[in-house]
């Protein structure tokens, strides 16, 4: 609009037709100015990086329907949108930041398998909890893989602290890790060769006896690639160690959207054990056995009821816990969090 015209269009005008005027006026000031800011809204919404999934990545379904809006409560307070597929079933959060975009996420002070940080109730739990996994981590690798030692890879190695435990019980092992202050605490405290995530394309074939992703799966954008290379890097035989956090367990179904390892956005997939069994399917291997991590019931539970507000939140989850682990032992299904032992498929000939 003209605005340097408008002292001589009033000239001509009067009584209700003045009133007119400057209605219609001031309305298409306010028509464009919304214009205007939502056009801005649009083009920083293209301009951001953002993971939008069309089809289903197990099933390529595009029959998508959303489930419920859950918080980060880690870093932004920012709400992100939960969706499944209507054909298999698998589940995913929507429109999570990509790239570079996803990083700031991963940068708040209390994320603790980055930062190794003990400040708090919580994260001191976690380190206790954590020294007494990593002896039954070790065990479990030995044991699934029938060996005493071997050549292993660790993805989302984070701190450190597995991987240097493997290398104790006199394993070779390579590790990889995207964060790159976790990444330099895991060098500086074990001199371990961590490597970036663009290693993992250019690691050889058939290289690994054992590769582990230990709650790691979950954060990989890149899902199918990631199930595709790590079958070409294990040898024959052997075998892929997955532990997830379990979105059909107990503490899952009563904490609904505060549950929290549904970590939004940084966990991007939510597994249950049929979807995980079907991606090892799809991608040539076969599930030999699962088990139950039963600690992880009262961690996520404490973490749960602190994300509901609750002002006991020690107390409530790990009731919440107890109730959790006596699931999990009637219906191992039903636990928290869920290691998965895969072996890689052999031709028949």
């Amino acid at each position: 609009m003209n605005f340097s015209r408008v002292p001589i269009l009033l000239k001509d005008l009067k009584g209700k037709d003045i009133r007119r005027f400057l209605f219609v006026s001031l309305h298409q000031i306010w028509v464009n100015s919304a214009f205007t800011d939502e056009a801005k809204s649009i083009v920083r919404e293209k301009e951001m990086d953002i993971l939008k999934i069309n089809a289903c990545p197990l099933c390529e379904g595009t029959q998508l329907a959303y489930v419920m809006t859950c918080t980060d409560c880690y870093a932004t307070g920012e709400k992100f949108e939960i969706y499944q597929c209507n054909n298999c079933g698998f589940t995913f959060t929507q429109n999570t930041p990509s790239g570079k975009e996803i990083d700031k996420y991963y940068h708040a002070a209390n994320y603790i398998s980055h930062t190794d940080t003990k400040k708090g109730l919580m994260n001191s739990i976690y380190h206790r909890v954590r020294k007494r996994m990593l002896k039954e981590k070790v065990r479990l690798v030995m044991k699934a893989s029938h060996r005493k030692r071997g050549k292993l890879l660790d993805i989302g190695t984070g701190t450190g602290y597995f991987a240097n435990a493997m290398r104790k019980e006199t394993w070779k092992v390579d590790a990889i890790e995207k964060n790159e202050e976790a990444r330099s605490f895991a060098k500086e405290q074990f001199r371990l060769n961590v490597k970036d995530e663009k290693a993992l394309d250019e690691l050889a074939a058939g290289s690994y006896d054992v590769i582990t992703l230990w709650h790691v799966l979950e954060h990989l954008e890149k899902l199918e690639h990631t199930w595709t290379r790590l079958n070409e890097l294990l040898t024959d035989k052997g075998i892929l160690i997955i532990a997830v956090p379990n979105y059909s367990s107990y503490d899952a179904k009563k904490y609904k959207a505060n549950w929290a390892a549904y970590d939004v956005p940084r966990h991007i997939w939510h597994f249950t054990p049929a979807t995980m069994q079907r991606f090892g399917i799809k991608h040539g291997f076969i599930m030999a056995a699962h088990y139950p991590m039963p600690f992880d019931a009262f961690y996520v539970s404490m973490l749960s009821e602190k994300n509901t507000g609750s002002k006991l939140s020690f107390l409530k989850g790990a009731y919440t816990g107890t109730i959790a682990w006596f699931h999990s032992l009637v219906k191992k299904e039903k636990s928290s969090s869920i290691i998965y032992i895969f072996r890689k498929k052999q031709d028949e000939k």
